[in-house]
């Protein structure tokens, strides 16, 4: 759909158009045109503010256009309920916005993103301070509160929707056609879920830094190593061409430099954008880019007093926010995150959302337990009986057929329980423990409401190598669980030789828009440096494939 242009008219003038009324040639009045693409408005060198280094780039046009058309819906909507006849306004050529959220600036509805006291408004505004201020919601986000915003495919189902996923998504529909850098970020604990495989339709033909976050959340004594090459080898599969992969940390700076000194080179004068699915760690990160900028660079100094707002609610930022860190060419955009209706966030309800979150260093946790799995290898038994782990109220998992030395481990956030049941009891331990034991969702208000696990999945693994994991299961929005020996898991010695080849058969069951990824097994922990096999590669391959820091 080809972007609407908002034009302000002030004086009287005549259209040779006849599709357009005919306007009083007494009044001044706000028109809203669309353009078709062969009509769409084009920015030319005599049109921009500057010339050279000072010219306004591609990046700062759309902002000041996607800020116009966003107060001008204020405006009309703010009219509309107060039936009151249409104002002329003069319209500036940026409209401020809010620097936490991206959100423009407003004093209609004290509720909305963007809203500011009108007194505070009407100071600021005389001051030219604008560019200074934070709004309503940003500063209740700052302290802890849980405020989502957007709703629709993706969205989030609780509290108030002012914009929906695919809203969002058109934002950034401008980026396949300018000529950026690209920084796509990617959740270490929800690689799968929020790789975002279609990132070629937003960024087009740009080249793409990849850079991966929260790596400090792995197990303890996790070889990174071993992590770089999983992440370069899971790339590869998806397809996509990146020129580097870098393991971040936005919490202890882990990375970050090196994401800087990429940044640099491969600029080359463009805007730079950061790009990611919803929670996956974009505010933060740029601020842990602009405190290790700012130690050597002045202009990232003063661009750190305004940065973007963190918090654990998907959607904080609702609009592209422009950021001046650079001493050359180019300018630095936050963006809203890419909502995606396959993530467990995008079925919880807003108050269950931090638990979703981990909060410290993933550890495993191992169902069942070495000491279960010992007994039925003394016993001679060639399978366990069947039980069923619920991962809190969000996944069911029915083992149906396994080995006695398998054990699934999961990881995730801590504050989703897991508990194990016979399988003929499971159906109603669910319905009395939902929102009590099994969490989230949380209460029985909540539980009642809950459409329940109505996507079912049937996982054949293979399981052939007792010195290495069988496969991961991803789920979306969550974390994973790990189909892995028992001696490997817990560094048990058998006392007699069991048969582990064969086959295993799990039927895992999930809201419905939940994905779930079968993946080859990520190498975290001590054990996964032991066990893990790095792949023999050609010459050719060696130079394709890109090279990851950490």
């Amino acid at each position: 759909m080809a972007l609407k242009t908002l034009s302000t008219f002030l004086t009287p003038f005549s259209l040779p158009n006849p599709k357009f009324p005919k306007l009083p040639l007494t009044k001044p009045c706000l028109i809203l045109c669309e353009f078709s693409p062969s009509q769409e408005p084009r920015f030319t060198a005599a049109e921009s503010n500057g010339a050279g280094a000072a010219a306004t780039s591609r990046g700062e046009k759309f902002l000041q256009h996607h800020n116009s058309m966003e107060t001008a819906k204020f405006i009309l909507n703010d009219n509309k309920t107060k039936n009151k006849k249409y104002k002329p306004l003069k319209l500036s050529k940026s409209v401020a916005s809010c620097y936490g959220c991206g959100a423009p600036l407003h004093t209609s509805d004290s509720d909305a993103p963007g809203y500011v006291d009108p007194e505070t408004y009407e100071l600021k505004k005389k001051h030219h301070q604008l560019r200074t201020v934070l709004c309503r919601r940003c500063q209740l986000l700052s302290h802890g509160k849980m405020i989502t915003a957007v709703g629709g495919h993706g969205g989030y189902p609780g509290g108030r929707l002012f914009v929906t996923a695919e809203e969002l998504r058109e934002k950034l529909s401008h980026l396949r056609h300018e000529k950026a850098l690209i920084v796509k970020l990617v959740d270490i604990v929800d690689f799968n879920g929020s790789f975002l495989s279609r990132v070629r339709d937003l960024a087009g033909a740009n080249p793409i830094i990849l850079v991966v976050t929260k790596v400090d959340l792995l197990p303890r004594d996790t070889d990174l190593n071993c992590i770089g090459d999983w992440v370069v080898e899971a790339t590869t599969r998806k397809k996509l061409n990146v020129l580097s992969v870098h393991l971040t940390s936005s919490k202890s700076l882990v990375g970050i430099a090196g994401v800087i000194r990429e940044i640099q080179t491969e600029k080359k004068g463009r805007d730079v954008y950061i790009l990611g699915s919803a929670n996956v760690g974009k505010s933060a990160f740029i601020n842990a880019l602009l405190k290790t900028m700012a130690i050597n660079d002045p202009a990232a100094a003063s661009a750190q007093r305004y940065k973007p707002i963190q918090s654990a609610v998907p959607g904080t930022t609702l609009g592209p926010i422009q950021i001046n860190p650079f001493l050359g060419g180019g300018k630095l955009f936050d963006t809203p995150g890419v909502h995606l209706y396959h993530r467990q966030s995008a079925v919880v309800h807003s108050e269950d959302l931090p638990s979703l979150a981990p909060q410290s260093r993933l550890r495993g946790r191992s169902f069942p337990s070495s000491q279960v799995s010992l007994d039925n290898v003394e016993e001679g038994a060639s399978t366990v009986n069947a039980f069923t782990i619920f991962w809190g109220g969000l996944v069911r998992i029915d083992v149906l057929k396994v080995l006695p030395k398998t054990c699934l481990t999961f990881y995730g956030p801590k504050k989703v329980p897991i508990h194990m049941v016979p399988t003929e009891l499971a159906d109603e331990f669910y319905q009395k423990e939902l929102g009590v034991l099994l969490t989230p969702p949380s209460g029985r208000e909540k539980a009642e409401n809950w459409k329940g696990l109505e996507s079912e999945r049937k996982l054949q693994i293979k399981f052939e190598d007792v010195e290495r994991p069988a496969c991961d299961i991803a789920i979306s929005g969550l974390g994973w669980f790990t189909v892995e020996p028992v001696g490997r898991s817990h560094k048990i010695s058998q006392p007699k030789p069991v048969e582990t080849s064969g086959e295993l058969l799990l039927a895992v069951h999930v809201p419905k828009p939940v994905e779930i990824f079968m993946r080859p097994p990520i190498p975290v922990g001590k054990a996964g440096a032991e066990w893990y096999q790095y792949r023999d590669l050609t010459d050719k391959e060696q130079e394709m494939r890109p090279k990851w820091y950490f």
